[in-house]
């Protein structure tokens, strides 16, 4: 039986976002692939080890600034990361943007089952 890890619900978006590391002296440029108030997916040849720390810049309307951490790694594919610190005022933002995409998938369901 699969257990549900995650506290928060997960959305696919493309956020563009800019991730540095200890491991290396230029940022890697991506986008996410699913992203929540707890997380994100990104999608990338170029991976980090699970438990690596990060500084990521998360690029909605304005900057987001955020302490994360490697969860999953998947050689050339991608990894998870896990949200560790955000200042107040970004986590408000990130939350009204996930609630835009939030409504924007139900609008789509709801066109699906009419």
């Amino acid at each position: 039986m699969f257990v549900e890890r995650r506290k928060h619900p997960r959305f696919k978006a493309s956020v563009p976002v800019e991730i540095h590391s200890p491991l290396s002296d230029a940022p890697l440029h991506c986008t996410t692939a699913d992203i929540s108030l707890g997380g994100c997916y990104i999608e990338s040849m170029y991976t980090y080890p699970v438990g690596t720390p990060l500084e990521l810049k998360l690029y909605l309307e304005d900057t987001l600034l955020i302490v994360a951490k490697v969860v999953t790694c998947y050689p050339q594919v991608g990894n998870g990361i896990e949200f560790e610190k955000i200042l107040p005022e970004d986590r408000e933002q990130l939350r009204a943007f996930l609630d835009e995409v939030a409504k924007k998938e139900l609008a789509e369901k709801e066109k699906q089952t009419v």
